[in-house]
């Protein structure tokens, strides 16, 4: 005897995968929005809660604020980027100030000195007004996290950093090279620390680690023969230097000359 009642169960299901196939292969557009329709909420706040909320921010804001407002150091003028075609006063200070906090790292560690610090035009993002320098200027001027890194550099690769300079046209800080361009903007000469520079001699230099793995189109970083990272954000090296520091220095030496 055949069950009927299972047969039809099959019938069922073989009709449903017919007419599921049918729709699908019929529908070459597939579904789409025929309308939209928009309309306003009203948005009602427990402003019992919303207080509760403030009233717990509020002590950490304070403590944030007070050690952001923390007076470090004083500025003699404003360090401003924009103001300086090769150099700038703030480029110059956030460079040598790296220079120097880095050095003494690397040579308790390493042994070794820096020879150059080279730091991005870009990477400085706000001024440094005339008067009080405190913390929350450290994180203006700096509001990423790249750390500072020393990378070994032959002299070839120096080469091709001050080649980099020229073409830029940009104020780079720039410490501990001396570049010296001729009538058409190229390179003509390159010191390091007053000394010609030597195309076989290694050389460190101290920068961001972000600029170290090429970027801002730095790529003569990444043909280096050793990197070493201080474990030091460079926003905590300015922090430590204007703490250190009574007012801060204005330099206008220039790191790269045309004649």
């Amino acid at each position: 005897m055949i069950n009927l009642k299972k047969y039809t169960t099959y019938v069922q299901r073989f009709v449903l995968f017919l007419t599921i196939t049918s729709l699908i292969s019929c529908s070459s557009t597939g579904l789409r929005n025929t309308k939209i329709e928009a309309k306003k909420n009203a948005i009602t706040g427990d402003l019992t809660e919303e207080q509760k909320i403030e009233d717990f921010i509020a002590p950490y804001r304070t403590h944030i604020n007070k050690d952001l407002d923390n007076i470090l150091a004083y500025a003699p003028e404003t360090f401003d980027k924009s103001k300086g075609k090769w150099q700038t006063n703030i480029g110059n200070l956030l460079a040598d100030a790296t220079f120097e906090r880095a050095d003494k790292i690397f040579y308790t560690r390493e042994g070794k000195h820096i020879n150059v610090c080279l730091l991005n035009h870009g990477g400085i993002r706000a001024i440094i007004p005339k008067g009080n320098v405190t913390t929350k200027t450290a994180y203006d001027i700096m509001p990423f996290e790249n750390s500072t890194v020393v990378i070994a550099l032959k002299g070839e690769q120096l080469k091709e950093m001050a080649d980099y300079i020229a073409m830029e046209r940009k104020p780079h800080p720039l410490s501990g090279m001396l570049i010296t361009l001729d009538a058409n903007g190229l390179v003509k000469n390159v010191t390091v620390q007053g000394k010609p520079l030597d195309l076989t001699q290694t050389y460190y230099v101290a920068t961001s680690d972000y600029l170290s793995g090429g970027g801002d189109r730095m790529n003569f970083f990444l043909n280096n023969t050793g990197s070493y990272s201080l474990d030091y954000k460079l926003r905590n090296l300015f922090i430590d230097y204007f703490k250190e520091t009574d007012t801060l220095p204005v330099s206008t030496t220039q790191r790269i000359i045309t004649q």
